[in-house]
This record gives C-alpha cells, sequence and structure tokens, in this order.
C-alpha cells in the first residue's frame, strides 16, 4: 500500500520548494544573467522540486508493482500508464526529468531564457502533479 504519509511529507516539500520559487517569477532574463545568486538558487530548488516528483513517483510504481523505469523521464511514463497522470502531464514531467539532468550533470551551459521561461510558465506543472498524486492516494486501492 502507498505510504500516504510519505507521499504526503513529499508533497509538502514540493509545495515549500514552489513557494520559495514564487518570489523569482518577475525575474527578467538580464536579471537572471547578471546574478549568480539567484541561478544557483533558482536553478538547485528547481531540481530539487523535480527530485521530490521523482522520489513520488517511484515510490508509486514500486509499492504498485508496475513495470520498472529504465530513466527518469520514464518513471513518469510508467505513471501514465497506470492512470496515476494524464498524458499531457506525463510530456510535461519527462522534460522536467531530462531538465534535472542538464542541471546536475551540467551537459551544456544552462540557458537562462529556458530557466527564466520555466519559471513563468511551467510551475503550474508541479501544482498538476500534485493533485494528480494527493488524487490516486486517496482512492481506495485494490491489493497487488
Amino acid at each position: 500500500m502507498v505510504d500516504r504519509g510519505l507521499v504526503l511529507r513529499k508533497i509538502s516539500e514540493l509545495d515549500e520548494y514552489q513557494q520559495q520559487l514564487q518570489e523569482f517569477q518577475g525575474i527578467t532574463v538580464q536579471q537572471y544573467r547578471d546574478d549568480w545568486k539567484k541561478q544557483r538558487i533558482v536553478e538547485r530548488t528547481l531540481q530539487m522540486m523535480i527530485e521530490t516528483c521523482l522520489d513520488i513517483a517511484n515510490h508509486i510504481v514500486a509499492d504498485r508493482g508496475y513495470r520498472v523505469p529504465v530513466s527518469y523521464a520514464d518513471i513518469f511514463k510508467v505513471l501514465g500508464e497506470n492512470n496515476v497522470l494524464e498524458k499531457k502531464l506525463v510530456d510535461r514531467m519527462k522534460k522536467m526529468a531530462k531538465f534535472r539532468n542538464v542541471l546536475v550533470h551540467q551537459y551544456e551551459k544552462i540557458d537562462s531564457e529556458i530557466i527564466v521561461g520555466l519559471l513563468k510558465k511551467n510551475l503550474k506543472d508541479f501544482d498538476h502533479f500534485r493533485k494528480a498524486v494527493v488524487g490516486f492516494v486517496q482512492r481506495p486501492q485494490n491489493p497487488k
């Protein structure tokens, strides 16, 4: 059975990180480029938000005995295959997982325009993820 307490604690962390990032939603690309401290705060907080979603997703996948994901992005696909997330949200969260890899491994220089765009347009994806997960853990669950 999904550990609702664990999932709700992780959701609470996600809420806290999102609230912290809202302070930066009005930032311009130039302001972002010019302030390494803001870059560090925003990028690390985004990484933690994405990783929190991955933790939640991994817990659900393991607990319910869904197929084993082959990548971080695939974790969200597995949730979609099992009607935890809708397809549009799966696609957006898969992009977040791939973006997490760029943040962590810095395969390339982080594009300031992408970060600022994410702050302005994509933070709501975390709201949708939260809503879907809370709805899932509140559903009656059949034994495996």
